[in-house]
């Protein structure tokens, strides 16, 4: 049975072999074929895009995550015990400062001030008929007709009901301060939330609850970190007075909520993290901004001019480190080692490697190698920027002097 497997499994390989000659007696060996495949790959250029290094003005950017903080945020308590009596403020108003916002019961704070009143106006006739007294005194004692034992004493009862007076006085005050607060006013500009007591309960000034909360949210705050290795030059700004322009986005980073200004920056670093917390700070004119709302925040710390820009498409990296393919005149590639600066968006800036005019690819380099040919795969160069050239301009580029390519050109 073996035996009979063993020429069943040689003759299906010679039958094999026997076809596979037959079809390349007719179209040649397959070494000239595969030959020729290989010198045609060989010679034909990798389709790939091209953008032109340009000259141009770059922000150096600190992307941060941030949350929003009111400036202010104060839990509304009345100073007093007494009875809520009306409530003046809608949920989620604006209230401006100093605006009654709730009335408590002033009558009885009214019949306490009304009483020390009374008391201040007895004291003071007491005051007034004791000077008389001792001038009278005085005059007797001038004609040595009165002892002098007996003008001293006069002389202290009056000093004694100025006192009183003076102290009926201070009562008046504090009854009329304590028939103030029966008036609940905002004591900071904002937003007020959600009523924490109706009116007709008692409310007391130990409350914890308060009645509301009022935030300031105009201007309204941001509090975020940046690495600390972006600390030095953030200082250096701030210690020259400096405007930092900051800017809030939106949780996916794509629409810009609100400008503003860095405020300071906190005065230690977080060893668990290595960041700092700074303080920027908004308008928030329009409210886009809630507190304790997540944002994305971009710092400017400065804005680098003249620099040499391409596409982030291009950077490529390796074992050399990073480098660009250099697209040469006789339109084949070099690696080119270079040293980038900060990024925005999609435009690095090339602080050495790289000279402005040069083209360099930045789609279709993973089929590179050093000195492959290319050629551009869309009838123009991309600019540094990412735009196509319009289709009926044989030449392109903006108004401000970027290098402009022909159409068609690698």
């Amino acid at each position: 049975m073996k035996n009979k497997t063993i020429w069943i499994a040689i003759g299906a390989l010679a039958a094999a072999g026997i076809a596979v000659t037959m079809f390349y007696g007719k179209q040649g060996t397959v070494p000239e074929k595969m030959g020729r495949r290989g010198m045609n790959g060989a010679d034909r250029p990798v389709p790939v895009a091209i953008a032109t290094a340009r000259k141009g003005d770059i922000d150096v950017i600190v992307n941060a995550l941030g949350t929003v903080t009111a400036r202010s945020t104060v839990t509304i308590k009345p100073r007093i015990d007494g009875q809520l009596v009306r409530i003046n403020f809608r949920e989620g108003q604006l209230a401006k400062s100093g605006e009654v916002l709730a009335e408590i019961d002033p009558r009885p704070f009214q019949v306490q001030l009304d009483q020390v009143n009374g008391q201040l106006v007895r004291d003071q006739a007491l005051l007034a008929n004791a000077r008389l007294d001792l001038d009278r005194y005085r005059g007797l004692l001038a004609k040595d007709s009165i002892a002098k034992q007996q003008v001293d004493a006069q002389d202290s009862l009056v000093r004694q009901y100025e006192g009183v007076v003076q102290a009926d006085r201070a009562q008046v005050d504090n009854a009329k301060l304590q028939l103030g607060f029966t008036r609940v006013t905002a004591p900071v500009s904002g937003r007020l939330g959600l009523r924490l007591v109706d009116a007709g309960n008692m409310v007391h000034a130990s409350d914890a609850g308060g009645l509301v909360v009022i935030t300031q949210t105009q201007p309204i705050t941001a509090i975020f970190s940046i690495p600390s290795d972006s600390l030095p030059a953030v200082i250096e700004k701030l210690q020259a007075n400096e405007t930092l322009t900051t800017e809030a986005w939106d949780r996916e980073g794509k629409t810009r909520l609100a400008t503003g200004k860095l405020l300071t920056a906190d005065n230690q670093i977080d060893t668990t993290t290595g960041t700092v917390k700074l303080k920027a700070e908004f308008p928030n004119t329009d409210n886009t901004l809630f507190p304790n709302q997540f944002v994305n925040v971009r710092l400017r710390i400065e804005t680098r001019h003249g620099v040499i820009l391409v596409p982030v498409a291009a950077t490529q990296r390796g074992t050399q480190g990073t480098f660009f393919y250099v697209v040469k005149e006789d339109k084949s590639v070099s690696l080119r080692p270079v040293t980038l600066g900060p990024v925005v968006n999609d435009i690095v800036a090339v602080e050495k490697g790289l000279m402005p005019g040069e083209q360099v690819v930045i789609d279709g380099a993973d089929k590179l190698h050093q000195g492959a040919k290319v050629e551009a795969a869309s009838p123009g160069a991309h600019e540094a920027g990412g735009r196509k050239p319009p289709r009926d301009k044989g030449r392109w580029g903006d108004k401000r002097g970027v290098p402009a390519e022909r159409k068609g050109g690698a």
